[in-house]
């Protein structure tokens, strides 16, 4: 009797990618096609398996509609944000914002960093929204999501752009990013800083350069991050220190990132606990067992302890930080740190009494039949964010 039983299926279990977070494009949430990589036995040719790793970065260019989002996240301490840029080849593995590009039809896996989406019209609409008659200044960040100084920045030049629309309207900002592209544009933000208009924050996971190069792995060496602390200082910018994510037994070296960032010249710093939502969940736990396949266990049990015993809860109470004995404990490790090298001090204030809704007035020489110029402005001043919240 002929046997028409199901046969046996070897999946094929992705391997890492030289340059890329990701090793695969797994469907994103609203996809109807599921689809597996087998071993069909068949020898894989040379060309065959080059062509299967590379993945050249396309840039797809957007119009956009809007420029500012607004917040109202409790544990968010900022009140607007803008993005120039969707998607991000840095290529963290941990990166929260993977599963954004679901909503585009896109993989939160390899599309989310070889298929990056540029807002190319994002200045021209923040400088429309900022001169609108009912807009008052709120505290803004730039980056939030997707660094805003990533690879692509170096040739389109949005987020340069978005800093000349801001300095124009003398508007109060932020900007957090992994980048030392952002020492190309001292020449606003230094004097933007000695207005109080700006604040930077950089992302330091770890200073172990082999752990950074596997999570992060087109961003900048932990070294070279440091170096731009210590520029960004040095020209009088206000700048902090983000040591997020925390991910138990991988980056476990949180005080000497401090103890460095305060040394070349950070004044604050920040952290949240590793966030895996949506589709981020089960690309990360790929990424443990390609890289970390003895510790992935242990690594997702401490998360699962921090998280209430799941993967991931999305509430704003818990979200950034998590609950229970183990983050209580970190959070003591972070807090005892920077009181011992005298990091959050002081919290820098950024002051939104400078803005202008239309530069263009207030710089014309007045005539004798104009009405008294006024600046248009909110509260006297507003704190630059404790954590400017991109979470990667």
């Amino acid at each position: 009797m002929d046997d028409f039983s199901q046969p046996v299926v070897f999946q094929r279990p992705p391997t890492a990618l030289k340059g890329r977070g990701a090793a695969s494009g797994m469907a994103h949430r609203f996809e109807r096609d599921q689809r597996e990589a087998v071993d069909d036995g068949w020898p894989v040719s040379e060309d065959e398996a080059f062509a299967a790793r590379t993945f050249p970065t396309r840039v797809i260019r957007e119009t956009a509609r809007s420029a500012l989002s607004r917040n109202d996240s409790p544990d968010i301490a900022f009140d607007q944000a803008i993005n120039p840029y969707r998607g991000c080849e840095h290529g963290c593995s941990y990166c929260y914002a993977r599963p954004t590009h679901s909503y585009l039809g896109l993989s939160p896996g390899l599309d989310f960093e070889t298929q990056i989406v540029a807002k190319h019209n994002v200045p021209e609409l923040l400088d429309q929204a900022l001169s609108r008659p009912g807009y008052v200044p709120r505290l803004t960040n730039v980056g939030s999501a997707t660094d805003c100084y990533q690879p692509v920045e170096r040739e389109l030049g949005l987020t340069r752009r978005l800093i000349e629309v801001f300095q124009r309207h003398r508007h109060p900002f932020s900007i957090i990013t992994k980048s030392s592209l952002i020492e190309r544009d001292l020449d606003l933000l230094a004097p933007l800083a000695q207005q109080g208009l700006v604040a930077v924050y950089i992302t330091i996971t770890t200073l172990d350069a082999t752990l950074a190069r596997r999570m992060e792995p087109r961003a900048a060496s932990p070294l070279r991050r440091l170096r731009t602390v210590q520029t960004l200082a040095e020209a009088g910018i206000p700048v902090g220190v983000s040591v997020a994510p925390q991910i138990p037994f991988l980056n476990e070296d949180m005080e000497r990132v401090l103890g460095a960032a305060a040394e070349a010249g950070a004044g604050s710093a920040f952290y949240t606990v590793l966030r895996l939502p949506w589709e981020l969940n089960e690309l990360f736990q790929q990424w443990l067992q390609q890289h970390y396949p003895d510790r992935a266990e242990r690594i997702m049990a401490r998360v699962r302890d921090f998280r209430g015993g799941q993967d991931y809860q999305s509430d704003f109470k818990t979200r950034m930080k998590g609950h229970g004995l183990w983050a209580d404990l970190l959070n003591q490790r972070f807090h005892k740190a920077c009181a011992r090298l005298g990091l959050n001090r002081e919290r820098h204030e950024l002051d939104v009494t400078q803005f202008l809704r239309d530069p263009d007035q207030a710089f014309r020489q007045p005539s004798l039949f104009d009405d008294p110029v006024q600046a248009d402005a909110g509260p006297s001043s507003c704190r630059a964010p404790a954590h400017p919240v991109r979470m990667d």
